[in-house]
This record gives C-alpha cells, sequence and structure tokens, in this order.
C-alpha cells in the first residue's frame, strides 16, 4: 500500500477523460508510481503471473485478449498514462483515486467510459486476495473485459443508470463503514482491536438495511456481475468478473460445486454480499447480451423511469441531493423535504439551495443564487378543468385569468390555491410553458401558509405530474458539492528497518532481473543475507530461485531447500507450490 492521498493529479486529461464533469475531478488523484516498492511489483508479478497461467483454462477469451489490448503484462505495474494511451483505442480511460469512493461518483465515472483505478497494492500478506480496491484488482480485473465491445457498453449503462439511483441515509454508512474497513484490514500497521470495531461496525449496518434502496440493488447487480459474474453454462462456466480474475483465491474456489452457480436475473439486486469473505453463491449468464437485457428490467423498476408519489418519497428518505422532472420537462434539484398528496403529489418542498432546469440545462435565473432557502411549487389540473395548464391553447389562458401582469387566483385539485399577480412565464423549445411567476403571491393548501407575499417572488413549475426522480442535480454545474470525499483517508503503512531492508533486498533482485545480468554471487549474497535476517521472505527466495534455476545448481538447491522449509508452514504451503510450478513450467 502506498501513501497516494496527498497527491495531487497531474494527469493529461485525453479525448475520453476531458469529458468527465469537473465535480468528479477531486477524486482523482496522481498515480505515486515512485512509492510502490520493488516488493510491490513482485507482488504484481507474482499474482499476475499465477493468474494468466490458471486463468488461460478457466477465464473468458476475452480475459486474454483484453490483456494484450490494454496493455498490461505480467512484469510490472502498470502506469496510468501508459494504459491510457491503448485504452483510448477503445473509447476508454483509466484515473486514480484513493480507496472506495461514494458510489454514485464511482457510477458517473462508468458512465463516461472511465474506469477508476485505486493507486494502492495489496501487501504480501494479503497476496491471495484482499477486501480493499487495489491496483491489481482495478487495472488486470476490469481493464481487459473491458476490450469486449458488449460487455464494454454495458459497463457504460451500468454506470449510466447506477449514477442516477437513488441511495438511503444507510447507504451512505455502508459505505463508510467498508472503506475504513479495507484501510484497516490492507495496512499491517493496524491494531487488532480497530479491525475489530471495524467489523462490528459493518455487521451491525447490514442486519440494519431493511428495505434495500434502488443503491444498494445496484450495487448487488455490480458485484454479482462486474465484480463476481461467471459466463457460460451452470455446469461449465467461464470467468469474467474482476473479483474473481484478481483473486488467486478465489479463482479457484468459485469453480467448486460447493460454490452454488445460479441463472443471472433480475433477483440478483436483491441477494446481498459480504466483502470480506469468499461468495457462497455465483451467478452465470449466457452471453454478455444478457447482461443489459436484466439492466434494463431493472432499470423499469427504478424512480427514474416510474417518477411519482414513490419517486418523491425516496428523494426524501434519501436526504441526499436530487432531482424530479415533471412532465413538462422541467427539473427540480435539490434537497427534497416534504411532499403534499391528495392520492397522488399536488405540492412538493425543498430545502436549502434548488435550482430548476430543463433538458439537463439550468434555467436561467433560476440558479441556487435565486432560490438559496428552499423550493416549494404546486402538481396537478386547475380543479373542475381537464385541460392542463402546460395543454392550454392561448384562448384558454386568457379564458382563466393567466396573463401576464394580471392578478388571478388560480385552485388546483387537492386544496392548494394560488393567488398573485402574474410576472413573466418560460417556455421550453417547442413552446410549451413550463413555469410561472408571481409577484404579491400567496400559497396555501387548506389554511396552511406554504408560501407569503412577504417572502418575494413566487416561481411555480407547471405539471400535472412527476415523471422522474432520480440522485444528484439535472445540470451538474449547477451545485459546487454533489458528493464529499470521505474523511477516512488511506494511510501509508510504516515500515520497520527490517522490513526497509528487505525492500532493498527486493530492489537488488528487481535490478539483475530487469538488466539479465549474470550476477550469482550478488544474488548468493542476497540469500545469505535474507536467511539471517527474514527467512520466511518467500516470495523474495522464489524470485531467487527462478534466477539461478538454470545458473547455479548449488545454489538452487540450497534456495529450494529452504523454500520447502518454509512449505511446512499452512500459510505460505500453497503460495510456494504454485510459484515453484511456476518457475519450472517457464
Amino acid at each position: 500500500m502506498v501513501d497516494s492521498h496527498h497527491k495531487t493529479t497531474t494527469m493529461e486529461f485525453n479525448s475520453v477523460t476531458k469529458k468527465l464533469p469537473k465535480h468528479l475531478h477531486k477524486f482523482i488523484v496522481q498515480q505515486p508510481y515512485s512509492s510502490y516498492t520493488a516488493q510491490n511489483q513482485a507482488v504484481w508479478r507474482y499474482v499476475m503471473r499465477l493468474n494468466i497461467h490458471t486463468l488461460k483454462k478457466t477465464a473468458h477469451d476475452s480475459y486474454i485478449l483484453g490483456l494484450k489490448k490494454t496493455g498490461i503484462n505480467e512484469e510490472v505495474i502498470p502506469e496510468m498514462e501508459g494504459m491510457n494511451r491503448i485504452l483510448k483505442d477503445i473509447g476508454w480511460a483509466a484515473v486514480a483515486v484513493d480507496g472506495f469512493i461514494p458510489p454514485n461518483a464511482f457510477m458517473e465515472f462508468q458512465a463516461y467510459n472511465v474506469l477508476v483505478i485505486s493507486s494502492d497494492i495489496r501487501t504480501i500478506d494479503h497476496i491471495n486476495y484482499t477486501p480493499a480496491p487495489d491496483i491489481i484488482h482495478e487495472a488486470a480485473g476490469h481493464a481487459p473485459i473491458i476490450a469486449n465491445a458488449e460487455y464494454a457498453e454495458y459497463l457504460r449503462r451500468l454506470g449510466e443508470i447506477g449514477a442516477k439511483a437513488i441511495a438511503s441515509p444507510i447507504d451512505n454508512d455502508m459505505y463508510e463503514a467498508i472503506r475504513l474497513l479495507s484501510i484497516l484490514k490492507e495496512n499491517p500497521n493496524s491494531s487488532e482491536a480497530a479491525i475489530a470495531v471495524a467489523v462490528q461496525q459493518v455487521n451491525a449496518l447490514q442486519s440494519q438495511m431493511g428495505e434495500l434502496s434502488e443503491m444498494a440493488q445496484i450495487r448487488n447487480l455490480h458485484w454479482w456481475t462486474v465484480e463476481y459474474g461467471l459466463i457460460g453454462t451452470l455446469e461449465n462456466p467461464k470467468l469474467y468478473g474482476a473479483g474473481l480474475l484478481s483473486s488467486i483465491e478465489e479463482s479457484r474456489l468459485c469453480l467448486r460445486k460447493e460454490v452454488t452457480k445460479l441463472p443471472y436475473s433480475i433477483e440478483a439486486a436483491t441477494v446481498n454480499f459480504d466483502i470480506t469473505s469468499t461468495q457462497p453463491q455465483l451467478f452465470v449468464i449466457p452471453d454478455f447480451s444478457s447482461l443489459s437485457f436484466v439492466l434494463e428490467k431493472f432499470a423499469n423498476t427504478m424512480a427514474i423511469r416510474t417518477g411519482g408519489l414513490k419517486g418523491i418519497q425516496k428523494l426524501i428518505a434519501s436526504q441526499k441531493l436530487g432531482t424530479i422532472e415533471l412532465n413538462t420537462g422541467i427539473q427540480i434539484s435539490g434537497l427534497f423535504s416534504a411532499v403534499i398528496k391528495s392520492g397522488t403529489p399536488i405540492y412538493f418542498q425543498t430545502n436549502g439551495p434548488t435550482a430548476l432546469a430543463n433538458e439537463g440545462t439550468e434555467l436561467i435565473g433560476h440558479g441556487i443564487e435565486q432560490h438559496p432557502n428552499g423550493y416549494g411549487s404546486t402538481l396537478g389540473k386547475l380543479e373542475g378543468i381537464n385541460t392542463a395548464i402546460e395543454d392550454m391553447s392561448p384562448k384558454d389562458l386568457e379564458v382563466y385569468g393567466i396573463i401576464e401582469g394580471k392578478s388571478t387566483s388560480l385552485n388546483f385539485e387537492g386544496g392548494i390555491k394560488v393567488t398573485g399577480e402574474i410576472i413573466t412565464g418560460k417556455r421550453d423549445l417547442q413552446g410549451k410553458i413550463i413555469l410561472i411567476s408571481f409577484k404579491n403571491c400567496l400559497v396555501t393548501h387548506n389554511e396552511t401558509v406554504l408560501f407569503d407575499p412577504s417572502w418575494g417572488v413566487y416561481d411555480m413549475a407547471i405539471g400535472n405530474h412527476i415523471a422522474s426522480a432520480f440522485a444528484g442535480p439535472a445540470d451538474s454545474n449547477s451545485f459546487e458539492a454533489i458528493y464529499r470525499i470521505s474523511k477516512q483517508k488511506t494511510t501509508p503503512i510504516i515500515y520497520s528497518d527490517q522490513e526497509k531492508k528487505v525492500h532493498e533486498l527486493y530492489e537488488t533482485v528487481k535490478t539483475y532481473r530487469t538488466n539479465n545480468a549474470d550476477a550469482i554471487e550478488v544474488l548468493k549474497s542476497v540469500f545469505i543475507e535474507l536467511i539471517q535476517k527474514c527467512p520466511s521472505e518467500w516470495l523474495l527466495l522464489l524470485e531467487l530461485y527462478e534466477l539461478v534455476y538454470d545458473k547455479d545448481l548449488y545454489l538452487k538447491n540450497e534456495i529450494h531447500e529452504q523454500l520447502l522449509k518454509l512449505k511446512q508452514n499452512k500459510h505460505y504451503s500453497k503460495l510456494i507450490t504454485d510459484g515453484l510450478d511456476l518457475i519450472i513450467k517457464k
């Protein structure tokens, strides 16, 4: 794990990343490439070599082809700039971030064809699997599969739809809890007590989830496809999920009969997961096109497509910035606090800064400067009149007194009454009225005052029902802070003097391997020092063994003997066996 959160981005934006809205830029960090230790590089090399060897038989064909297309190789941790030059050719890009970022922000990056890649790399202690996002998982797991055009389009659409999914307050708590747990678990400096408290917090929140929000369900769909998806038949599936492709342990375990294989369907949205353990069941798709079919089916259940009373109630419950769009196309973005209903919504209210827009563009004069303290408006038709205001002809408007410069009283269905002098109105590009502004205006619901004349101009949105409701603003330029960065930062590992010395030994070995130098005496001295100071450093022993394998029989046998001793420890046994197999087969 490296210290990335103090870095600022110096990334050069290309044709893909330059399309990112400014509110996402704050999550981008500079990849701290020079901070990767030689041990970090060895971890990358070991995992990648082993995974590629194993996954040639068990992964979907797109994986190996995608590694070549995206320029990812097994020898060195990829540099973001190099990845971007190649990803650009398939219409994608990658940016470095500090660990987990808010789910809606993560999804929005995807909607712009941008992969977010945690710049940290797992420690040697978590070489099999890490609960924290790391560059092995992100770059070597996610990037190769997007070279498949059908899958890449699914990922983009998932991001597009997921970015608009409405979350609940507990979702945010869960995000923060999982982020903290992943940070603590991956850092060897963390205390067992701190990890135990973090685990307890995650478990407690999991038990309180109740009815799953849209975001929780989208997160489940993402997990069971993008992260842990299988493709093919139930009897003989292949791997395509990044969590499987980047985990030595899970890539093997997942295909065993003990792990239940289920046909992927919309029901997967209600199946929760545990990020800290292996998965008891996995979902199998017949082909990549089926992913988009299920996604569209789920999207049809979301408030962005259904709107209505449930849609605005979801926004109120979320306690986060959201948007409703009326049937006329006018969009109201803010923190929704209340809705008055008479069967259907007849009035809504926001608290704090609110902006009005049409087709994703803020209406001139109706940003948060104009509506800093909240906004409320009527919904529905006038009482006893079948024609909605937006559908009225100029003659109808005159008949009902809806004329600029005239005082009028409008009685809406459900008991909302608007009385005041009409100042002006706004129409959409098709000429339909979407907003009417009043002065000296009183708005009441029965005996309750909803707007007082002393509050200034009353801007009444026109529309008889809520057509759509979604997370975030209609126009991202309307608000400065759409997402907030977590206060929990990825903490740099503090290495002991002995660990630093071991890293120096890794660096020596790496130098001679990279330069293909014939320096047996140097490697022999590294081996002697390693045995004296850190004899359990199995990965460096494997690196040494590979370099001397066909060059020095005596040293090779000495190293092999030490590896066999370490194999008696169950924590190293499988790792060493796999490493030796790779060297022998090579």
